[in-house]
């Protein structure tokens, strides 16, 4: 009786043990970031450091996330919005707070990038920053030269005045399909606060894009990195390092094509893409340990280096490329940082006019 009770505890035990095993091995986050935005090998040391598997599923735009995110059961542990959006997605409940005593690695984040976060997430409370960076002008430099001579490529006019539009618009003109960022940057082109939400003004910053809307061949916001990489347009509004991205494969292809990124000299928006967490993710812990990997300082500046954009991570500064670190594209240095705005979230009914607008300009309509 003793023998076969034994036994069953035994057995009993085993059973259990498999189990808590087989639980650990299932161990599983899944993330949804931007398209291109990741050194793939980042997610595997992760996966072999905690035993986590990583689902990694990308977006190309706010609009799809914050969609997703306000239905609700978007089945994710880890997202990356985008400043605006993650401040209305915190107004609206969507995600939880972080634990701070599970993230030890905040120590390494960069005071300045925090505050200026803070004006989307008082407090840091809700999100940690992954990368940033600015909207500015990636260009064809032969093309271009060819269809405009000397026009110097260090302003918005290059692009903004229908008649450079117009001399382009044979080697192809893409414009981001970011409403948000590109009418901030056609508000302060003329001379409007670029946070502005006034109807009558953001109908305004949409004449900028109605009038060289003959011009333009593309609105995306991911393809176009491939796209200006292969020639196969000359001139985009494009995110720093998606159109640095653009230029190492040029160049890893030895196709004879230059890319270049410049900020114009007028200024221009400067963005932050973050970790969240959506307040119905069902790995809460896993979620955690994600984004405190991503903050340590070797990690955050290979994936830096590989995606050529600057991070929130002031401790990774020291590992990152020369390449990346000494780029004023990527890490404009403080006069240019000075031109550099940020804008608050649009109201439904600011962001109403402004789906209007963006859907009048993208139709031709």
């Amino acid at each position: 009786m003793i023998s076969a009770f034994i036994r069953l505890a035994s057995a009993a035990t085993a059973t259990l043990l498999f189990a808590a095993a087989a639980n650990a091995q299932e161990r599983v986050v899944h993330v949804y970031n931007w398209s291109d935005y990741i050194d793939e090998s980042v997610l595997e040391e992760f996966t072999k450091e905690t035993g986590i598997k990583v689902v990694y599923d990308v977006f190309d735009s706010n609009e799809l996330v914050e969609t997703k995110l306000l239905a609700g059961g978007s089945g994710y542990d880890v997202v990356v919005p985008t400043a605006p959006f993650l401040a209305r997605q915190i107004q609206a409940g969507v995600f939880q707070k972080l634990d701070k005593s599970k993230l030890p690695n905040l120590k390494n984040m960069w005071p300045e990038v925090m505050e200026r976060l803070a004006k989307y997430d008082p407090g840091n409370e809700y999100a940690v920053n992954y990368m940033w960076g600015t909207t500015g002008i990636g260009y064809n430099v032969d093309k271009v030269k060819a269809a405009l001579g000397d026009v110097p490529v260090d302003s918005w006019d290059v692009l903004f005045k229908p008649e450079n539009a117009e001399k382009l618009k044979s080697c192809g003109i893409n414009i981001l399909d970011a409403s948000d960022e590109t009418f901030a940057i056609a508000l302060n082109y003329v001379g409007k606060n670029p946070d502005s939400k006034d109807t009558a003004e953001l109908e305004e910053g949409g004449k900028v894009y109605m009038n060289i809307r003959p011009s333009v061949k593309t609105f995306n916001s991911s393809a176009y990195i491939d796209d200006l990489a292969n020639g196969d347009i000359c001139m985009t509004i494009g995110w720093s390092g998606d159109v640095l991205q653009a230029k190492a494969r040029a160049e890893e292809a030895n196709n004879g094509v230059h890319i270049e990124y410049v900020i114009p000299k007028e200024g221009t928006y400067m963005w932050f893409d973050n970790l969240a967490i959506p307040a119905d993710a069902q790995n809460v812990e896993e979620a955690h340990e994600f984004i405190n990997f991503l903050m340590k300082p070797d990690v955050i500046a290979k994936a830096s280096n590989y995606v050529q954009y600057a991070n929130g991570n002031l401790a990774s500064q020291p590992l990152l490329d020369e390449s990346v670190f000494k780029n004023p594209s990527v890490y404009p240095d403080p006069e240019t940082m000075k031109k550099l705005f940020t804008i608050s979230p649009y109201g439904p009914k600011e962001q109403r006019v402004l789906n209007r607008v963006w859907t009048q300009i993208k139709t031709g309509n």
